[in-house]
């Protein structure tokens, strides 16, 4: 694979990161905080969302396990359809409408089509990594291409994202006359639900960020489209036959490899989600540092992309499940910030947890591969599979991440978070500390546990890659 190859492959995914971070670390205090959704119905509309997004996967696999191949191959048509239709839904998703009553069901409507549209360009491009290259070296470093974009995506999203809208979150009566605002607020909570935002420049601010994401998303794909060439199945003998979605699906289910990284992985991505959305709640009200908070993300984001080439120096050196220790990095800083939320420590904090994001996104992902070659070992004579892998894989994660943020927000609506107030109650700020630091810590820790358990090593993968080599 030639480097251009690679960076065009890479470059075609982070417009799903760029528009993923942006919801991943705003959308539920634009819903709580310029919406003005209760934190109930806020949890149901990320819950749902996810959910949806979750369902598409097995979905999607099912329906591309059977496309044909075109002129453009079998997965690219795939990946262009859905894009104009991803745009728009991400676009409206960041429109406040004008009627009060409808907005629970405007965004609900716009979240789970914008989560099910991503889940379509997700799977086929995922899966194409397995048609790029037979060698397991060109997969991993594409991969690792591939999580460097996709980190840059996901910075470039947040500080887009954080820079345009930050003037929404930032209430200068807030720090003048913090007093006499809670009095105002205590007093307006009698009023009738969902009023207007306390800022009106925060409604045109989300929708200049949603425009600009989607400019960035459109020209993504078509660096992705002119650069990228995709390969029928280098395995396959003409007379393999596709292997039907539910017994491919059964089989998947019953491969020990996959199992445990999926379970360990859904742990771990469902500590980062709730890292991500909470964050920028925790530095607003639970840690005096909404004047920051901006520059934390992007302080987490660069950290990340940054240090990708790193751990794929140190999955090469020292093995993958070597490498994943990192991960556990970011649990003792974060309990730091959250018994000591000082502002220099704060910024360590994000560093650091760059550093262990960014070694729980290349991972599962470089490893993934690894399963399907060894699940193509044991299956020699079937076509198909990769995109039941990686549908089912993203299905379990999204399904986590949903639960998690539910649960997340479940509890601001349970321990009283009252949208647009300077200050939260002591509740709302515990909970707030529990889900950014113990609940992560906790799920991370378990997920690292799982992980022993995981069978493929660097001796196995080598036998792998000789053995499939014989077949090819």
């Amino acid at each position: 694979l030639s480097v251009c190859s690679k960076l065009c492959y890479a470059i075609g995914g982070a417009p799903n990161q760029v528009a993923g971070s942006a919801a991943a670390f705003f959308l539920q205090i634009y819903l709580l905080d310029i919406a003005h959704i209760t934190p109930f119905h806020a949890s149901l509309v990320l819950f749902i969302g996810k959910a949806s997004g979750a369902v598409t996967d097995p979905v999607a696999g099912f329906f591309i396990s059977k496309s044909r191949w075109t002129k453009i191959g079998r997965l690219m048509p795939w990946m262009l359809a859905c894009t104009p239709f991803t745009v728009a839904s991400y676009f409206f998703l960041w429109y406040l409408p004008p009627f009060v009553a409808g907005r629970v069901a405007w965004y609900l409507t716009f979240y789970c089509l914008f989560q099910a549209l991503t889940t379509l360009f997700q799977v086929p491009y995922s899966a194409l990594t397995m048609f790029l290259s037979t060698d397991q070296k060109e997969r991993d470093s594409a991969t690792a291409y591939r999580m460097t974009m996709e980190v840059l995506g996901t910075l470039i999203g947040a500080a887009l994202q954080g820079q345009i809208v930050a003037s929404a979150h930032v209430s200068h009566h807030c720090t003048t006359n913090v007093s006499a605002n809670i009095t105002n607020h205590v007093i307006s909570l009698h009023e009738p639900s969902f009023p207007e935002p306390l800022d009106p420049l925060s409604h045109p601010v989300y929708m200049i960020a949603a425009g600009v994401i989607g400019g960035v998303y459109l020209l993504g794909i078509v660096i992705f489209f002119l650069g990228v060439k995709e390969k029928d199945d280098p395995y396959a003998l003409t007379s393999d036959r596709a292997i039907p979605f539910c017994k491919g699906l059964r089989l998947t289910m019953k491969h020990g490899p996959y199992v445990k990284l999926t379970a360990s992985f859904l742990l771990i991505s469902t500590a980062v989600q709730l890292e991500q959305s909470n964050f920028v709640l925790f530095c607003t009200h639970a840690a005096d540092l909404r004047n920051h908070f901006q520059y934390l993300v992007v302080t987490i984001l660069a950290s990340a992309a940054v240090s990708i080439p790193f751990w794929q120096k140190i999955l090469q050196r020292f093995g993958k499940k070597c490498a994943a220790c990192g991960i556990s990095w970011m649990i003792p800083f974060a309990v730091m910030l959250v018994t000591i939320p000082n502002l220099i420590l704060a910024y360590f904090v994000a560093f650091v947890s760059g550093l262990s994001i960014a070694a729980s996104l290349l991972l599962p992902w470089s490893m993934l591969p690894d399963v399907v070659d060894d699940f193509r070992l044991q299956n020699p004579h079937g076509k198909g599979h990769e995109t039941i892998f990686y549908s089912s894989y993203v299905f379990f994660t999204k399904m986590s991440t949903g639960i998690g943020l539910g649960i997340s927000a479940a509890g601001l609506e349970f321990t009283g978070y009252k949208p647009g107030i300077c200050k939260q109650s002591d509740d709302v700020i515990l909970t707030l500390k529990i889900l950014i630091g113990a609940v992560p810590a906790v799920l991370i820790i378990v997920g690292l546990f799982i992980l022993l358990f995981y069978p493929i090593t660097e001796e196995s993968r080598k036998e792998t890659k000789l053995a499939l080599e014989v077949l090819r």
